[in-house]
């Protein structure tokens, strides 16, 4: 009887061992093909990513390697329009930001395969666009290693710009990864000043024998009226932030010259905005000019006339796209 017991008791524990081991074998060949295709996918981007800093995906490749698991890298998605028939100028604009930022990922001593740039065109990828209720481009992306993307995952285009300063600052945020842009060396600006000189040397030898002009007051208050534009208008918050021109909605082709935020604008926008004062100073010029000149009653009249319809009309227009901008503003004249 004990005999029998003692050979029951060896039977239940081999037939234990080999059920645990039964059990454990699809895990651990679950696991192996997991590494191997995690293996695979980063190889894979690897070898697209050593010979072009941004890699283009269609609808197959970005649900393969950005949206399924595994992935332990993070991923930058530009999704834009960048085919001539779109007519987004703003995604050219934004694909050479996002070419010099990449391409300073690619060449810098920090490169590894922890984050990759990536691009999905509208006319290669119009499923992705769906997928995602995409109804804007350009977008910027990121997509971490783990997890869904957040809404900070979604760079603010509108308010920031796509300079690649402050997409690289986006991503350090989101990914700790430092990126140093590094610029292709572009003389364009030594070139002009290097010809403003020399046209404004010309100009002086030409008329080195009569410099009275440089006393023209009426000039030099041209010269300042023109700086006082420039700087009002937002030009220099153009050239750090880096705005798109204006936007264009891909679905239905609208384009928006006036931004509707208060913290942001179209550089087409400042142009729209300097024009405007412009012509409110010339309006106020006229209006002076009627009050002080000694010619004749009816001419000064239309003068006066004009100047104060150049100053009601584009006034009342400057106010409406403040009124626009910064919601609840509760003035307006003329124009709503």
């Amino acid at each position: 009887m004990a005999s029998s017991w003692t050979k029951f008791t060896a039977n239940l524990h081999i037939f234990s061992v080999l059920l645990l081991l039964a059990l454990c074998l699809p895990f651990g060949g679950g696991q192996k093909k997991k590494e191997n295709l995690l293996s695979e996918k980063v190889e894979q981007m690897m070898e697209w990513s050593s010979r072009r800093s941004v890699i283009r995906m269609n609808g197959d490749k970005f649900r393969r390697f950005v949206k399924a698991p595994p992935r332990n890298y993070s991923v930058i998605v530009m999704f834009t329009a960048l085919q001539p028939q779109r007519q987004c100028s703003v995604c050219r604009q934004a694909n050479e930001e996002y070419q010099v930022l990449a391409n300073s990922w690619r060449y810098s001593s920090a490169f590894s395969n922890k984050l990759f740039f990536t691009v999905v065109d509208y006319d290669e990828g119009a499923d992705v666009f769906q997928q995602l209720n995409m109804n804007s481009a350009p977008t910027f992306m990121h997509f971490p290693a783990k997890g869904k993307p957040k809404r900070a995952d979604t760079f603010d285009l509108q308010r920031i710009g796509f300079a690649s300063e402050q997409l690289a600052k986006w991503i350090a945020d989101r990914t700790d990864v430092q990126i140093r842009v590094f610029r292709p060396p572009n003389y364009s600006g030594t070139i002009a000043l290097a010809l403003l000189v020399s046209l404004v040397g010309g100009l002086l030898y030409l008329r080195r024998n009569n410099l009275e002009f440089i006393y023209n007051k009426t000039g030099w208050a041209m010269a300042a009226l023109c700086v006082v534009f420039a700087m009002t208008s937002g030009q220099m918050w153009n050239h750090i932030r880096g705005p798109p021109y204006a936007h264009k909605n891909p679905q239905n082709g609208q384009v928006s010259y006036i931004h509707g935020s208060s913290q942001a604008q179209f550089v087409a926008e400042s142009h729209i905005i300097l024009l405007l004062n412009a012509a409110i100073t010339m309006g106020m010029v006229l209006l002076n000019e009627a009050a002080t000149s000694k010619g004749d009653v009816g001419k000064r009249r239309i003068i006066c006339l004009v100047g104060l319809g150049l100053v009601v009309f584009f006034f009342s227009f400057l106010l409406s796209i403040f009124r626009s901008k910064y919601h609840g503003y509760p003035y307006s004249f003329l124009i709503k």
